[in-house]
């Protein structure tokens, strides 16, 4: 095919494609079917204008005004969020009164729904008063719809903030806050009491109606799946539902069969959850279209273009290398760790006689005991505090779950769970191993179910903190990673001090703390290498991000 040259307007030589002339006649036939021209032109285009001619500025003015009143609707896009969702939540309140007018009927003992609820409610007791096994499984379900949700929710806001998904956060926020009034207010409004039922297993404080666990636990947990779903694969989507709404039903019966709320309660509380739930996910989806977003399907999930930032390690490959090896290092150093512990153990508990050490492990306890006050007694319980079960299981799960949402990898996770779950194993063998005594004084903690040798809230607080130092110190240099490293020292101190005052320790038991962490943290940081992938600098952060972006924008370009 030959391909020649003509001249344009300007003079300049512009290649011509023979082909060209069939495709303006396709283009012409095409364009018959078009409505007729108008004094502008070609529909679309504008009027040709003669040079020192103004054209007709009235289509392109309204185009401006258009185009600032789309930037001014889409500069308030919270405001319209919160605006509506504040609507909805007086609508809720109003359905809550009428809610009101049904109890009403119950308290006027109108037939069925009264003869189910009190009925229910005492067969549910019964049968939980004579099986006490099946009393704490469901004490433990009732406890995931109370407070622990708040912290559930503000985790989950926390990552949204870290991983940028600002919108996210602020649909959490305003769905659980809208919960938190909701309860609170219908219950006023309607002054239902508790069932009374003949063996109290359970108190709650407050009113009835609705159940505040039904209520609370249908927002969050659906709000937080409707968060979270785009960060599930198709397949397992449906599961994912299914485990929320289980989770949502066990909640709600919990209630019940604990005795506290009626079974109207709970439905009140599901229903009123549901319809919260509804409005704030309408104006969420009214948010998106606003911002030029296509509104998704629920199975979607809210932001389904989110996906990559609400998986936990997208980027991350493998975790362990070779994790059968690694997983016999990991075993192998344990027990000789355990060893080292017993050694020691049993000489200081049982082969020191005479020594500097014996002597610092009567005098100390017995200096503590003789400077007791009041005032210092509310202080050590503060301090050992610091140091037990509780508090180091909740600062570990936040801890992980920024490192998670910050830096993307699994493995300074597993780094920490080893650590704190190396050290309870070894903490718990060694003490039932050496079995010694606490110290001669008197003690102001009674009925523990472990020995003295080694102190296990020094070792868990020594073991935390120095390993959370160890991941921040080589992930950032901004000036607070030096925050977990002046936390490994002092924590321990007032741990220590707290322990000694309680009479529940001896020194030699702090160099067992010492010991334990020292070898363990050493162990398992040669093994597992928590900072393989780290990056501390400001460049990498910043690349990482902008690799994300990259990778977003090529899944999703419109």
């Amino acid at each position: 095919m030959t391909v020649g040259t003509t001249k344009d307007d300007d003079g300049g030589g512009k290649r011509h494609d023979p082909g060209e002339h069939d495709r303006r006649e396709a283009g012409d036939r095409g364009n018959q079917h078009d409505p007729a021209p108008t004094a502008g032109g070609e529909r679309g285009d504008r009027a040709p204008t003669e040079p020192g001619e103004r054209a007709d500025s009235a289509p392109t003015d309204r185009a401006d005004r258009g185009d600032r009143g789309q930037t001014a609707l889409a500069s308030r896009p919270l405001e319209h969020f919160t605006a509506r969702s504040l609507g909805g939540l007086a609508a809720v309140v109003a359905a809550g009164i009428a809610f009101g007018v049904l109890l009403a009927l119950v308290r006027f003992r109108f037939g069925p729904l009264y003869d189910l609820d009190h009925g229910v409610a005492a067969a549910a007791n019964r049968y939980v008063a004579d099986h006490e096994g099946l009393l704490g499984i469901i004490q433990f379900v009732t406890g995931i719809g109370g407070p622990l949700k708040v912290w559930v929710v503000v985790l989950a806001v926390a990552v949204l903030l870290i991983r940028r998904r600002i919108r996210l956060a602020v649909f959490l926020v305003v769905s659980g806050l809208g919960a938190l009034a909701l309860d609170p207010t219908i219950k006023l409004l309607v002054g239902r009491l508790r069932p009374v039922v003949d063996v109290p297993v359970a108190h709650a404080p407050g009113n009835s109606f609705p159940s505040g666990h039904a209520l609370g636990s249908f927002v969050v947990y659906g709000a937080l799946l409707l968060v979270f779903l785009p960060a599930v694969h198709k397949r397992w989507r449906p599961v994912a539902i299914a485990v929320v709404a289980t989770l949502v039903v066990l909640i709600g019966v919990s209630r019940i069969a604990l005795g506290v709320h009626f079974v109207s309660d709970v439905l009140a509380g599901w229903l009123l959850g549901a319809a919260w739930l509804g409005v704030t996910l309408y104006a969420f989806r009214l948010w998106r279209r606003e911002d030029g977003r296509r509104a998704p399907k629920i199975t979607e999930g809210l932001e389904p273009e989110a996906a990559d930032d609400l998986q936990p390690a997208p980027d991350e490959r493998a975790v362990l290398h070779h994790p059968w090896a690694e997983t016999a290092e990991v075993l192998v150093g344990w027990v000789l760790v355990l060893g080292a512990l017993f050694g020691f153990g049993m000489y200081a508990s049982y082969h020191a006689d005479g020594t500097l050490l014996a002597t610092l492990d009567t005098a100390v306890p017995r200096w503590f005991a003789e400077h007791r006050d009041p005032t210092l007694d509310g202080w050590s319980w503060w301090a050992s505090k610091a140091g037990d079960t509780h508090t180091i299981l909740a600062v570990s799960l936040v801890f992980c779950t920024l490192v998670l949402a910050r830096w993307r990898q699994w493995r300074p996770i597993l780094f920490l769970a080893l650590v704190m779950v190396g050290e309870l194993t070894l903490f718990l063998a060694s003490a039932a191993a050496v079995d010694r005594p606490r110290p001669a004084v008197s003690h102001l903690d009674q009925n523990l179910p472990t020995s003295s040798f080694p102190s296990g809230h020094i070792a868990a607080t020594l073991c935390l903190w120095t390993t959370i130092s160890i991941i921040v110190l080589a992930r950032t240099d901004r000036w607070w990673r030096w925050l977990p490293v002046v936390a490994a020292v002092v924590l321990p101190v007032i741990v220590t001090s707290g322990r000694f005052y309680r009479g529940m320790h001896h020194p030699s038991d702090l160099l067992g703390a010492m010991l334990l962490t020292g070898l363990w943290i050493s162990l398992l940081y040669i093994v597992v290498k928590p900072n393989a992938e780290a990056v501390a600098s400001h460049a990498g952060d910043d690349l990482q991000h902008q690799n994300r972006g990259v990778r977003r924008l090529a899944r999703h370009p419109s």
